[in-house]
């Protein structure tokens, strides 16, 4: 019996989750979480005078590759791949994508403090928060990209075929999977090709 009843508050609970994460408020609460979150991690890191210019300079260069990767990661493998409850969310937005389906506005804060305490352990506290937050900053720079690649018009030719990349993804799901940037589908090969003699 008490089993049931954990079960069935468990299921409550997942159910009101991915019906939250359809909202419009989930998908700016994220904002409203991950900037401050990254914020905070990057003064953290920097007020404690622990790593010079060169190494503040180096470890950002290394958060955005290392984010840049991870974009591309999640949405080919993660998105695009056989976890159901990611790939069918994840589809709702290829259905609809000027709707708001997103991940839980809690989660990337989760995950990035998680991997704030992992790097703890590996590394200095001050590159550490650092480090997370540059993937706090990047995630969210990946966030508004995504929002007005979807609902802006751009006018600057740079623009439009930045933006491009990313609508191509939504014709032929399996190619363009970068959104912030080509970088992972050129070196993976997973870039569109258009074929002109079609």
């Amino acid at each position: 019996m008490k089993g049931h009843i954990i079960n069935r508050l468990f299921n409550i609970i997942v159910n009101y989750i991915l019906q939250m994460s359809k909202t419009s408020l989930n998908y700016w609460a994220e904002f409203a979480v991950d900037i401050p979150l990254g914020l905070v991690l990057i003064f953290s890191s920097l007020r404690n005078h622990e790593p010079g210019l060169v190494a503040i300079f180096l470890t950002i260069l290394i958060g955005l590759f290392l984010f840049s990767f991870a974009e591309y990661a999640i949405h080919h493998w993660l998105f695009h791949g056989s976890i159901q409850i990611l790939a069918q969310g994840h589809h709702a937005h290829h259905q609809n994508p000027l709707g708001y389906d997103s991940l839980p506005f809690f989660l990337p804060a989760l995950i990035l403090l998680t991997l704030t305490g992992t790097f703890v352990l590996f590394i200095p506290a001050s590159y550490a928060f650092l480090l997370t937050g540059v993937l706090a900053i990047g995630y969210v720079i990946y966030g508004l990209s995504h929002y007005f690649i979807h609902h802006h018009r751009f006018h600057q030719i740079f623009a439009r075929n930045w933006a491009a990349h990313h609508h191509i993804h939504h014709y032929h799901a399996d190619t363009n999977f970068g959104v912030t940037t080509p970088l992972w589908d050129i070196l993976l090969g997973t870039r569109y090709v258009y074929d002109r003699k079609k």
